[in-house]
């Protein structure tokens, strides 16, 4: 395999598609997990990938690791198709995307130690390291994810929630990976360890040049992390800037009202208020901009009719949005009436 160019993204996603039929009877409704998605991550960002449960993020993340296969589209992994690989490859690509997933507990088998558990990927990927070698290397991981070297003997069920998450990262940081997703990394531990698990990943990243993708819910947690954040919605990224740009000035109706959700800091004014329709349970995408349902705009006839495409309102800032620049106003009047 070549060497690729420092100056292009980690990661590129060139209009990406998931689409599937549910059930096994295999009905004639398809569901439109991730819908045309494009987006680059570059090296060394945080991207955060934010939206509500059923919006495609984690869909999203598995297609970039190659452990779902797209219906359409193309994923570049430093310069490489991700999707054209050889298996031999695809063995090496994998050595460098690795991801930590939400259930800490659900994702360590239980009957392994945590010796054996961060060892695996190294026997699976290095045969040719013995014992001793491996052993040092658990013993290196287990201090740099802040875990005491007796933890290596200790079994997933002797460990509290946040000490699990540490096995998880030590062990998706065994092989020298470049890109890590986070898929709700820290939504399953407590408040006052979360706290923790994000200033240990933010180190982390610092020391060893990693570049991350950010898969949550939670905007107070993508405000801290990351550098770039993408809003998905019904399979679609609605709204895509840097992080800054995307808390003081969100364009899309749907971003403003997961802003309008969180609650604002010490002493700041509370955000205006944006009620949202309830979601349609049906799997069946409405006509025109899949959000318009929900939306207080959505009454306009053009937002009936006609799919906005993704347009670039400023450096690095797109919107999928008939009225981005007046999205803000237009929702302030919605609330008024």
């Amino acid at each position: 395999m070549e060497p690729v160019a420092t100056d292009m993204p980690l990661v590129g996603v060139e209009d990406l598609t998931r689409h599937f039929r549910p059930g096994r009877r295999r009905s004639g409704r398809v569901v439109r997990a991730v819908d045309g998605v494009s987006l680059s991550i570059a090296r060394g960002e945080t991207l955060g990938l934010v939206g509500e449960s059923g919006s495609g993020k984690s869909t999203l993340a598995r297609l970039l690791l190659h452990l779902d296969q797209p219906t359409t589209g193309r994923v570049v992994f430093e310069g490489r198709d991700v999707f054209a690989t050889s298996t031999r490859e695809l063995r090496e690509l994998r050595r460098k995307m690795q991801i930590v997933f939400q259930d800490p507990y659900a994702s360590l088998n239980r009957r392994k130690t945590v010796e054996q558990i961060i060892s695996f990927p190294l026997i699976v990927h290095e045969p040719s390291l013995d014992r001793e070698a491996r052993r040092r290397r658990v013993s290196e991981l287990l201090e740099l994810v802040g875990l005491r070297q007796e933890h290596a003997a200790a079994y997933p069920r002797q460990l509290s929630g946040g000490q699990c998450q540490r096995v998880s990262i030590a062990r998706a940081l065994a092989l020298h990976p470049s890109f890590v997703v986070l898929d709700e990394a820290v939504s399953a531990v407590d408040v006052s360890i979360q706290a923790q698990i994000l200033n240990l990943l933010r180190e982390l990243q610092q020391r060893l040049s990693l570049t991350y993708l950010f898969v949550t819910h939670d905007l107070a947690v993508v405000r801290y992390m990351a550098t770039t954040v993408a809003v998905m919605y019904l399979g679609r990224i609605v709204e895509l800037a840097p992080s800054e740009v995307l808390f003081e000035t969100p364009r899309h109706p749907y971003t403003h009202a997961l802003l309008a959700a969180v609650p604002p800091p010490p002493g700041a004014p509370p955000p205006a208020a944006v009620v949202l329709q309830e979601a349609d349970a049906s799997d069946t995408l409405p006509s025109g901009c899949r959000f318009h349902p929900r939306c207080p705009l959505g009454h306009r006839s053009i937002c009936q009719t006609t799919d906005p495409p993704l347009q670039a309102l400023g450096t690095g800032h797109t919107v999928a949005c008939h009225f981005p620049q007046s999205a803000e106003s237009l929702l302030a009047e919605a609330g008024a009436a």
